[in-house]
């Protein structure tokens, strides 16, 4: 049976982000060719920036580019490289917008079309503007590092608009302890930063969102989502239905996980047409929701706020023991010894 998780052999990812990542890897003293040979890309690949690499491909070679480098924030550098021109049609759309409310309802609506592996919200809390980062793979060992980048880059869009009104009323909020390179965020966040916070957030205040942008366009505005809408439908169409099912499971807010039935009505098709659909992709249903139940599983452990009798009960799971022996079958350990040794190792 293929593994539910996976996000398949799919084009998803444009070159060009790999080429910024293989820049900077250069400058740390690797070898562009061989740091390519080892995540499986050819150099031809990269000559393009229209052209397409997989998800596999792209996080291969953030692996590699990690174990050969010595620099303790890469993610954060490489977040400050993705410059807002790196996003295309993305980041053409959210500028173009007239007030910065309008520009995050763009970014949050087309962001997959981007980063496919992660998910933007926008919500507004109290008298705060809350930006969050969810990713919804299972690449735990890239979890800061594809934070780091996502906050970065959105720091330096923020910074070319803005300036530092946003961030200087704002915090931003990391779900994980405090990294030995902590003093590079202060570098970027100044002291609103903290760590251990429960989600990963960009907070501002919303008064914020009806500041207008200098580079709104109505036109340019309209012709940038037209394109992003096409890209949207054709990464739709090349997605499979067990990843389609996954992401609408990573969308459910707490609580128990809906059933297969409630899940196909949300998809439009009959619960036998979905069940059929998984099984010519070598998929169970129930397989999905314990792979989103590890994945929930891993984040609530890995911020060590709640015992495991409560991440069990949030996970609905009626008793933690059956919890426990899941996660034995997932881990190879029990909770509380994969927390302890997280907590040793980070």
């Amino acid at each position: 049976m293929s593994d539910p998780g996976a996000a398949g052999p799919l084009p998803v990812i444009r070159a060009h982000y790999a080429d910024i990542l293989c820049q900077l890897a250069t400058e740390q003293g690797v070898t562009r060719t061989e740091l390519l040979a080892a995540a499986g890309i050819r150099v031809s690949m990269l000559s393009h920036p229209e052209n397409l690499i997989t998800v596999e491909q792209f996080t291969a070679l953030c692996r590699e580019a990690l174990a050969r480098t010595t620099h303790p924030g890469l993610g954060l550098e490489y977040g400050r490289r993705l410059k807002f021109t790196t996003h295309g049609s993305l980041s053409q759309a959210a500028i173009s917008c007239d007030t910065l409310e309008q520009a995050l309802t763009v970014l949050i609506k087309y962001f997959r079309i981007r980063f496919v592996y992660m998910e933007l919200e926008f919500f507004t809390e109290g008298d705060d503007a809350v930006v969050q980062l969810r990713l919804s793979h299972e690449f735990e060992d890239l979890y800061r590092f594809n934070v780091e980048v996502v906050m970065a880059s959105l720091m330096d869009v923020n910074q070319l608009l803005f300036g530092s009104r946003l961030l200087d009323s704002g915090v931003c909020r990391l779900d994980y302890p405090e990294p030995a390179h902590g003093a590079l965020y202060r570098a970027l966040f100044g002291d609103r930063v903290s760590f251990s916070a429960g989600a990963n957030q960009l907070r501002f205040h919303k008064q914020f969102l009806d500041l207008p942008i200098s580079l709104s366009n109505p036109v340019t505005r309209r012709v940038a989502e037209a394109q992003c809408e096409e890209e949207m439908r054709s990464l739709e169409a090349a997605t499979s239905v067990s990843s389609r099912v996954l992401r609408l499971l990573e969308a459910v807010k707490g609580g128990r996980l809906p059933d297969l039935e409630s899940v196909a009505r949300q998809m439009q098709v009959s619960s036998r047409t979905l069940r059929r659909q998984l099984s010519r992709e070598g998929v169970r249903y129930q397989a999905l929701v314990e792979t989103i139940r590890h994945r929930r599983a891993l984040e609530l452990l890995r911020r060590g706020q709640l015992s495991i009798d409560d991440i069990a009960d949030g996970l609905g799971y009626s008793d933690p023991s059956n919890f426990g022996r899941a996660f034995r079958k997932w881990e190879g350990v029990s909770p509380t010894a994969w927390r302890a040794r997280y907590l040793r190792e980070r």
